[in-house]
């Protein structure tokens, strides 16, 4: 799964909600050929990812290339089971990427469009948002 190697802050802040709701940066196919674009709003955990990946790999075999446009970087903490209030901050659980929607998650390339399509529309039943298949 994909774990940052070193962050500066262990722990960060959640985040509050920007005035602006699509994202401005990564919105356009630039690597591969196909891509899938993120409709929704999520943090998208490394696992998640992970098995997304997998299922466009399984599509690709040998004969393509695939493209992961997103890194989790986002430190998640979580405090153990029946700890009381107080105590301070949880350990870091896991790690996610805030999407935006109009975000490119993933661009594949090397294979035909309608296995493309196959892909793409498989592997978004991994994610609990709706993304869409674009092509360049």
């Amino acid at each position: 799964m994909l774990v940052p190697k070193k962050v500066k802050h262990r722990k960060w802040h959640k985040g509050r909600s920007r005035k602006r709701t699509t994202e401005t940066r990564g919105t356009e196919v630039n690597f591969g050929s196909f891509g899938m674009k993120a409709e929704g709003k999520i943090w998208l955990s490394s696992r998640q990812i992970e098995s997304v990946r997998r299922v466009l790999a399984r599509y690709l075999e040998k004969s393509g290339k695939l493209w992961i446009r997103i890194f989790p970087d986002k430190p998640v903490t979580k405090k153990g089971a029946e700890v009381p209030l107080g105590g301070g901050k949880g350990a870091v659980d896991h790690y996610v990427f805030a999407v935006k929607p109009g975000r490119i998650l993933f661009e594949i390339d090397g294979i035909p469009e309608q296995s493309a399509k196959n892909a793409i529309k498989q592997a978004g039943y991994k994610l609990p948002i709706r993304v869409s298949f674009v092509k360049r």
